[in-house]
């Protein structure tokens, strides 16, 4: 005879695919509901809804599988259906919950088409050593990788995306120059060095020669200014990990040109900081008329014959009362 299909035991169907190295070879989203749901129906389980996520299991915080737990929590359903362990949990806050919840008889059932479980204490031994082993392939795949960057910087080769006027040749896995935005690059520079261009200048002369942002408008200045014009990489060096390394790259400028335009910079810089006078009564005194905020200004005056010019600082009432109308006039700061 035939088993039957048991609603008292209800099953949240759970399918999970980021996109991580590690889930490169892992089934689709579509592969994994086409097994659950065979495998689902074969064993007569009770599905009462499908839920899919696409995102990470490396660190805690996924919406999806969170309040898959909450409504289990709430009795929504009594176990959960899913292609491995590995993808309801990789970090050991979330494996450490759903075996809490397993311990606490909120869940019930685990059900895998890969995996076999069931809630006895060599049961959940074995998957505690599930979560484990996903964990640890996790740590492992991320030392490796950064065991891989490091491998590079030490040959000269900056990781990640090149900047504009160079290219990431996917066979060699190296940086080459761009033959076409790389004259642009280094006419930037030039530009630059003569001190006679600003920053914005700059940005618009990349615009008319194609260098434009993803969102088709011009770069913006902090990006020109800190991407561009005072990024190593163009006279063959390159950052990583807050420090300057060599490249093996072909630089597109001399560090003679690149320091020129590092001191147009600084010397732009310092214009833009000019200590201004101090204002030190502000937030002491209300008007004695109107009761508001007593604000301060600085007037310029240039004294014709002695080509002398000075700054002087006047506090007034902000006049900002909507009930009164205030007389009160500006009074100096040596007055005060």
């Amino acid at each position: 005879m035939n088993a039957t299909i048991n609603p008292s035991q209800k099953f949240f169907l759970y399918a999970r695919k980021s996109t991580d190295v590690e889930d490169k070879q892992i089934l689709s989203i579509d592969a994994q509901l086409t097994e659950l749901r065979e495998y689902a129906a074969r064993e007569r389980l009770f599905v009462v809804e499908e839920l899919i996520e696409k995102q990470s299991a490396k660190i805690p915080g996924r919406p999806i599988f969170n309040s898959m737990m909450d409504r289990i929590e709430k009795e929504e359903a009594s176990g959960i259906v899913s292609w491995h362990p590995d993808r309801l949990a990789r970090n050991s806050v979330d494996g450490g919950k759903l075996i809490y919840l397993i311990d606490q008889g909120v869940i019930k059932y685990l059900k895998f088409p890969q995996f076999w479980f069931e809630s006895t204490p060599q049961g959940k031994f074995m998957l505690q050593i599930a979560f484990g082993q996903s964990k640890y392939f996790v740590d492992s795949l991320s030392e490796n990788t950064k065991r891989g960057l490091r491998q590079k910087v030490r040959m000269g080769v900056m990781p990640g995306r090149a900047p504009i006027g160079y290219q990431n040749d996917p066979r060699t896995k190296t940086i080459v120059i761009d033959r076409k935005n790389a004259p642009i690059i280094r006419q930037a520079f030039e530009m630059f060095a003569t001190g006679t261009y600003r920053i914005m200048d700059i940005a618009d002369f990349l615009a008319k020669n194609g260098l434009i942002s993803r969102y088709g408008k011009s770069y913006r200045i902090d990006r020109v200014s800190h991407l561009i014009l005072s990024n190593p990489f163009y006279y063959g060096h390159f950052r990583y990990a807050g420090e300057i390394h060599e490249g093996v790259h072909t630089p597109l400028i001399t560090k003679k040109l690149f320091d020129q335009v590092q001191e147009v910079w600084k010397r732009r810089s310092r214009s833009w900081h000019v200590e201004r006078p101090v204002k030190p009564y502000l937030g002491l005194f209300r008007c004695g008329e109107c009761s508001m905020m007593v604000t301060a200004e600085l007037h310029n005056k240039h004294y014709r014959g002695t080509n002398r010019d000075a700054t002087y600082v006047y506090y007034r009432c902000t006049k900002k009362s909507k009930t009164l109308l205030c007389h009160q006039v500006f009074i100096r700061q040596e007055e005060l």
